[in-house]
């Protein structure tokens, strides 16, 4: 067959398109040749071009298939980073591709980084409970 596509997306929470709105889940259409998955696509977005949130993507078989990261932390009791403060909960965001949870990363640390006792991390998403565990 040679190199392989697919064709994924769906309606997305705003037009970064990088997080799948709640309530939806990322298509995933394939295998298909890359002419058969631009066919597609043309068709897709033809059908929803009306809605801004909605978009697909070709991807190349590698690509097709992201990766699962998560962005937890939130407000820890001390610096240690192994107590989370008083009525603070975890907070868990994602799953991302790897770029988009470096993204999301940003974006809280930025928000908190006058705060010496608020942490984020990016973990896998199948390591979630073992990162719980270890709190």
């Amino acid at each position: 067959m040679g190199k392989v596509f697919y064709v994924v997306g769906g309606e997305y929470v705003d037009t970064t398109f990088r997080e799948i709105a709640p309530g939806h889940t990322e298509q995933r259409m394939g295998p298909f040749t890359q002419q058969e998955a631009l066919n597609i696509w043309r068709g897709l977005t033809g059908k929803t071009v009306d809605n801004a949130l909605v978009r697909y993507f070709v991807r190349q078989e590698e690509d097709a298939v992201p990766d699962q990261w998560l962005v937890v932390g939130g407000e820890y009791s001390d610096t240690t980073f192994k107590t989370l403060a008083v009525g603070a909960k975890l907070e868990v965001h994602g799953p991302y591709v790897r770029a988009h949870a470096m993204d999301k990363w940003r974006e809280l640390t930025g928000k908190t980084i006058d705060s010496a006792v608020t942490r984020f991390e990016i973990i896998e998403e199948a390591e979630l409970e073992v990162f719980k565990a270890g709190r």
